[in-house]
């Protein structure tokens, strides 16, 4: 891609707010490695996905086997562009980067990077070497791939929640040590050391009622949480019952659901979680917890480079 291609891209992605980048696949002069593929994110004329690949696209129930370019012979040609379509998702799992397309057929795929030991190690050399698969939808359902797993149990010990100082009755959280302390936001917050994970606010349903008569308020604290990358509000309510008129009191059914409405429209990163009763919220928020313990090193944004030579993998990409 050269310079104006690339700006005229940046141009159409800023135009229509929707892709998050472009995929481009081209012929190569390399028999084992007959294209390249490259990605190409919004707002970079470098591309942030370089691999020489075994074919087209994944068949079913196919792996193929990727090369970075830069472990590619020099006098390798690039030879025309096969095509062009835009990305419209991009997320990265640990070593795993999920890509999806913006066209109806072939569109969903990963790449996953495996690490490798040598069995022969080389006295002072490197003792793995990194392999790179693509593989799409259809090989997923045909066969689990490496790397899947659920998030779900944690060890106290690696693990605390603090509780807001000025929280009444707080929940129970199974087994996750709990602290109280002051939180900017939120009414508990996931911590690792001195840093916040996670942060939920916890709303009663009167709560929730009486906060629409201050919307202003709400809508600043609504803002501050939804700074964090992990956040909820968890409401110890049903969705209906805030279309009960026998339980809204002073205010109607229909101002609740428009009130509810309008915090989705205005916060579209915001998550509501609406629960039953003040146990299942807590149960929800548990595991919720859990999951974010879990996942805290393998689940983030892809954002930058994927070019370079790092064994570990997926390093040059930030975490979210």
């Amino acid at each position: 891609m050269d310079d104006d291609q690339a700006a005229e891209d940046r141009d159409d992605w800023r135009a229509t707010g929707k892709p998050r980048g472009v995929w481009v696949l081209e012929h190569t002069s390399d028999p084992k490695f007959p294209f390249r593929l490259r990605i190409y994110t919004r707002g970079r004329s470098e591309p942030m996905l370089s691999f020489f690949v075994q074919d087209r696209w994944p068949g079913s129930n196919q792996h193929i086997f990727c090369l970075r370019e830069n472990r590619i012979s020099e006098d390798v040609l690039v030879e025309g562009e096969v095509e062009r379509v835009p990305v419209v998702a991009l997320q990265r799992y640990g070593r795993r980067l999920s890509v999806v397309l913006d066209r109806p057929r072939q569109k969903r795929c990963d790449f996953q990077i495996v690490e490798r030991a040598y069995k022969h190690a080389e006295p002072g050399g490197p003792a793995t070497y990194e392999q790179i698969f693509w593989f799409t939808q259809t090989a997923m359902r045909q066969r689990r791939p490496r790397g899947v797993r659920l998030h779900s149990a944690v060890a106290a010990s690696e693990s605390r929640v603090r509780i807001a100082s000025d929280e009444r009755y707080p929940w129970a959280l199974g087994s996750f040590a709990t602290e109280r302390g002051p939180l900017a936001t939120g009414d508990y917050a996931l911590m690792d050391d001195d840093k916040v994970l996670a942060v939920v606010e916890r709303k009663t349903f009167d709560g929730l009622l009486a906060d629409f008569g201050r919307m202003d308020i709400l809508r600043q604290r609504l803002l501050e949480l939804t700074a964090f990358g992990q956040h909820a509000v968890v409401i110890e309510a049903r969705y209906e019952d805030f279309l009960s008129p026998e339980k809204v009191h002073h205010w109607s059914a229909a101002f609740c659901a428009r009130a509810i409405a309008d915090l989705y429209a205005m916060f579209p990163r915001l998550r509501l979680v609406f629960c039953s009763n003040r146990k299942t919220a807590a149960e929800w928020t548990r595991s919720y917890f859990s999951a974010v313990w879990a996942a805290r090193d393998d689940v983030g944004e892809p954002a930058d480079d994927y070019t370079g030579d790092s064994v570990k993998g997926w390093d040059p990409v930030p975490e979210v």
